[in-house]
């Protein structure tokens, strides 16, 4: 079997029996990436001498009996994640000569365990986006239709996933931009509970509502990375102290007596027919497997996307006012005074997006609308955090569709700001409430892949591991990879 096809998990039994060495699978990989990287524009940076570089101190690892459980195997960042030494965009044009100093805990973690990095990924800029359309760098092509959106905003490392590029890649979620992805390319993608995974070094949207997380091919490979990647980081203050179990051994256990709650609002009129017949049909099979199915009720559903595009706006105006041409980030040329510096700096450095919600979220937060606004949507966060909570005292987890449609195509929702943010309706409530959730493949409709999403309490995410690791048990979506890149 050729490389580019097996799973994380398989690579890894292979590297343990002396299959391949990891330089040979990083070549492997590179390879891939050098063919078809391009078509995509799923990259912003390929660190080809460093990754070779980290492969041969894998294999002299393994040789000597050392090394951490993913000792040489590939992996891609979204360009996010601060990685010391090399360039750290966000997909931007006001960070895209920026080198960063440090390394981000997700990236010292998963380097410390032996993973080799063979790239940072391609996003919407900031993680401002659904589509990956509004990077700097030019949208990322969905490998299932290049015509289409991978999703965003963590659409590249989808993308390299989906592709076959790397067999798994980091990624970041505020309201759905790791499952959303995950979904219209056909990859695992699961954001774990809020203070789960440490945010160190992973340059901030929304601090309330960003959570690290994977995107892979199976639900195994999740659950490896994510092993590595929780735990308490004493540098990150919404770090939780909270025990992280072993994922990958909790994998095998039964479905028998799962509670499944069957979200009633998920399944109206805006979901696409075909779509939430393949997500039916996906719960038949845990059914078989001997979960039990329920329907609840969300009341409040509605109020997520109004609610989320208040509070992120507001977070990120924060957040981006750091970004002055002063610091670090891009300084325009020749400023007539301090004003000047500012104003033109930004203006040049954040593209239309970014400004849309810097300017969303400083109107939300000034006197005399913070009470109408802000103040008010975080009250009703609270009602969809209740909702969640009253459904958990009957079910173990809830299940529904990602997302509304399968992948759309590129530019056809640009115009329209109302409709790209209702793409990510199903997928908001368990950012604004802390909960994990995971996307995974279910089925495909005109030739293009469905995802099941299925959200859990806190603290859940071997629940959810379990889950879609049993359905993929039983069913192989998880393997159809895009013609052109087989």
């Amino acid at each position: 079997m050729e490389l580019h096809v097996q799973t994380l998990t398989e690579l890894k039994a292979g590297l343990d029996r002396g299959d391949f060495s990891s330089v040979e699978l990083t070549q492997a990989m590179q390879a891939r990436i050098a063919q078809h990287g391009e078509s995509l524009n799923a990259f912003i940076t390929i660190m080809d001498d460093a990754a070779l570089a980290a492969a041969q101190l894998a294999d002299e690892k393994r040789a000597a009996g050392d090394g951490g459980v993913l000792n040489g195997l590939p992996i891609v960042h979204k360009d996010i994640f601060c990685t010391r030494d090399v360039l750290t965009t966000c997909g931007s044009r006001m960070l895209e000569n920026f080198i960063s100093p440090y390394d981000a805990s997700v990236v010292e973690r998963l380097s410390d365990a032996g993973a080799v990095v063979l790239g940072k990924s391609n996003m919407d800029e900031f993680a401002m986006g659904s589509s990956n359309e509004t990077s700097y760098f030019g949208p990322v092509k969905n490998p299932w239709d290049l015509d289409r959106s991978p999703g965003g905003s963590s659409g590249g490392s989808a993308a390299a996933v989906a592709a076959r590029l790397a067999p798994a890649a980091t990624g970041t979620d505020t309201g759905g931009s790791i499952r959303q992805p995950a979904a219209l390319t056909n990859t695992v993608g699961i954001k774990p509970t809020y203070g789960r995974v440490s945010r160190y070094g992973m340059i901030a949207f929304a601090s309330s509502l960003d959570q690290a997380g994977v995107i892979t091919r199976s639900a195994a490979d999740a659950a490896l990375l994510l092993g590595v990647m929780a735990g308490f980081d004493e540098r990150d203050s919404t770090s939780v102290d909270h025990p992280v179990p072993d994922y990958v051994a909790g994998l095998e256990a039964s479905l028998k007596g799962l509670r499944v709650g069957i979200v009633r609002q998920h399944f109206d009129s805006g979901l696409d027919h075909a779509t939430g017949e393949a997500v039916r049909e996906a719960l038949q099979v845990l059914q078989a497997q001997g979960a039990t199915l329920t329907e609840v009720d969300l009341p409040n559903l509605d109020y997520c996307v109004p609610t989320y595009y208040v509070v992120a706006p507001a977070e990120c105006s924060s957040n981006m006012s750091r970004f002055d041409g002063v610091r670090f980030g891009r300084r325009a040329d020749n400023p007539e005074d301090l004003l000047d510096l500012y104003s033109r700096s930004r203006g040049e450095g954040f593209g239309e997006e970014v400004k849309r919600r810097i300017m969303t979220g400083t109107y939300v937060l000034s006197a005399g609308y913070y009470d109408a606004y802000y103040l008010q949507a975080q009250k009703v966060r609270q009602l969809i955090s209740d909702d969640f909570r009253k459904a958990f005292e009957s079910v173990d987890i809830i299940a529904g569709p990602t997302t509304p449609t399968p992948a759309f195509k590129l530019g056809d929702k640009t115009d329209d700001p109302i409709t790209m943010y209702l793409n990510d309706i199903y997928t908001i409530g368990a950012n604004l409430a802390g909960l994990p959730a995971i996307s995974a493949p279910c089925g495909m409709v005109q030739g293009l892949p469905v995802g099941l999403h299925l959200v859990g309490p806190h603290w859940a995410e071997e629940s959810l591991l379990r889950t879609v690791h049993q359905y993929q048990s039983q069913t192989d979506w998880h393997r159809a990879c895009p013609e052109a890149f087989r």
